[in-house]
């Protein structure tokens, strides 16, 4: 593919019964979609995305979320779409630090986490690192982190893996996101057969050819294979080796591309008590936006007894 022209952030600003909003936490400027009441009558559920997404991976689940009265804010990642962009910081710990600011600055004291792909590791380190703002997550499509960093060849496919160590020299990676070709690859290989064309490609890609949001999107997997050896790393694995004590929901489309099958369900460990497990046969790894109606519907069910109304 060739790359387009680099995109302006305020071009993913799009409109739609949600309000835009930028706030200030953890150093850093967020872009929050946010749907629902706002004046702290309705739970605050906070929904994080993965790569190679940005907040519009949650269009339908705001609406469904907002609709049956939950507060649902779906925040860009530090270093996606029209938030900040800074060089350093994204590792899992910095990522639930920054979701526990925006939770904090949306005026409420705690939130249900979803999230998906990294946002997915930032939920479920929340409830080690960040407990005082966490008080339920809800991870699709990725287990527990720490089956990742202890068994990747039980837990990633060939698809994963091999873009985990692609993305780990330097310069290239960046080339292959911003032309678009990594983008239509993760989306085709890890989404479920013919849901990522052309029209899906395009949306995703131009959100990642805003500048230094290409760097910033592959930050998150050097930090995974260069924390196996640091300091930082054993810390935060040692974090969330303790079971959550909170409720926690997995849920993991039958065709994901990127995770073995079936493998979110080993996650039951670190989970606690409250644990709930559930496939979706025919999606893949992009649950919120391949199977949106059964995402949003598995997510209410859950949230009418972890954070009823």
């Amino acid at each position: 593919m060739r790359a387009g022209p680099p995109v302006d952030a305020a071009e993913l600003l799009d409109p739609g019964p949600w309000r835009h909003r930028y706030v200030t936490a953890n150093g850093c400027r967020f872009h929050v979609a946010e749907a629902g009441p706002d004046d702290g009558s309705a739970p605050l559920v906070l929904l994080l995305h993965g790569f190679p997404q940005s907040w519009r991976a949650w269009r339908h689940q705001l609406v469904a979320l907002s609709e049956a009265g939950y507060r649902a804010a779906a925040m860009d990642l530090r270093g996606s779409g029209a938030s900040d962009k800074p060089p350093r910081g994204y590792d899992t710990a910095t990522l639930a630090a920054d979701a526990a600011g925006v939770v904090r600055a949306l005026g409420a004291q705690r939130a249900v986490l979803v999230g998906s792909g990294w946002g997915a590791w930032a939920a479920w380190a929340s409830p080690a690192l960040q407990p005082a703002t966490t008080a339920a997550v809800a991870s699709l499509g990725e287990p527990h982190p720490l089956l990742v960093l202890r068994e990747p060849w039980r837990v990633l496919t060939a698809s994963a893996a091999r873009h985990l160590g692609r993305v780990q020299v330097p310069a290239f990676p960046e080339w292959a996101v911003r032309d678009g070709s990594m983008v239509e690859q993760v989306l085709r290989e890890w989404g479920a057969p013919g849901w990522a064309d052309e029209a899906v490609v395009a949306e995703h890609a131009a959100a990642l050819r805003v500048p230094f949001a290409a760097h910033a999107a592959l930050e998150c997997y050097r930090w995974v294979a260069r924390s196996r050896v640091r300091a930082d790393g054993h810390a935060f694995a040692r974090a969330v080796s303790r079971p959550a004590q909170v409720p926690v929901l997995t849920v993991q489309g039958a065709l994901d591309g990127a995770v073995q099958p079936g493998t979110a369900r080993r996650s039951a460990a670190w989970a606690g008590a409250g644990y709930r497990w559930a496939e979706v046969p025919g999606a893949g790894h992009f649950l919120g936006e391949e199977a949106p109606q059964t995402t949003s519907e598995l997510l209410l069910d859950w949230l009418s007894g972890t954070a009823p109304l």
